[in-house]
């Protein structure tokens, strides 16, 4: 199935300039779900995962149905203040600005095999600032994943260690 032509594209999205990749259209269409779904568990599994880290927001869509077809618990990673318990945070550049991402200090366990998963992998900035939560609790990052990939930004250069899949790559 031919995924990448069930995502819109909207322009100056979330800022001038930015050409926002848009997964609702995708989200929509039952038999890209599902097929969305099936290669991110084809992958998860031959990385022997303990758990999934989702990365807000869209991150929780993918991730879910995945652990859930692993049969592992999920981990959200959230923006600052919305996590009620102890929590570690990390600041990290996007394509447009900066952010911060923050993890339970209880989310992971230590030697636990994390798969990363959000839906977009641009300039690597969130999923490198989710890699180093992960490894901050003593978890190793098995891979990440994403439902698309922008290789003109280079962010797989800035994740060079990791092991990394996604679903649809722009060029």
């Amino acid at each position: 199935m031919d995924l990448a032509s069930t995502i819109r594209d909207v322009p100056d999205f979330p800022v001038e300039g930015i050409l926002f990749k848009d997964i609702t259209t995708l989200l929509k269409n039952p038999a890209a779900l599902k097929e969305s779904v099936d290669r991110l568990t084809e992958y998860a599994k031959s990385r022997r995962v303990d758990v999934v880290a989702g990365v807000e927001s869209r991150g929780f869509i993918f991730g879910m149905p995945l652990a859930y077809n692993l049969g592992v618990g999920f981990v959200p990673v959230r923006k600052p203040g919305k996590l009620p318990a102890e929590k570690i945070s990390e600041s990290y550049t996007l394509e447009y600005g900066t952010n911060t991402l923050e993890i339970h200090v209880d989310a992971i366990e230590a030697g636990q095999r994390v798969l990363v998963i959000d839906d977009l992998l641009a300039t690597g900035g969130t999923a490198l600032a989710t890699c180093k939560l992960i490894e901050r609790l003593n978890g190793t990052v098995a891979g990440l994943a994403f439902a698309i990939e922008l290789d003109f930004l280079h962010g797989r250069d800035k994740l060079g260690a990791y092991d990394i899949y996604s679903i649809v790559r722009v060029a």
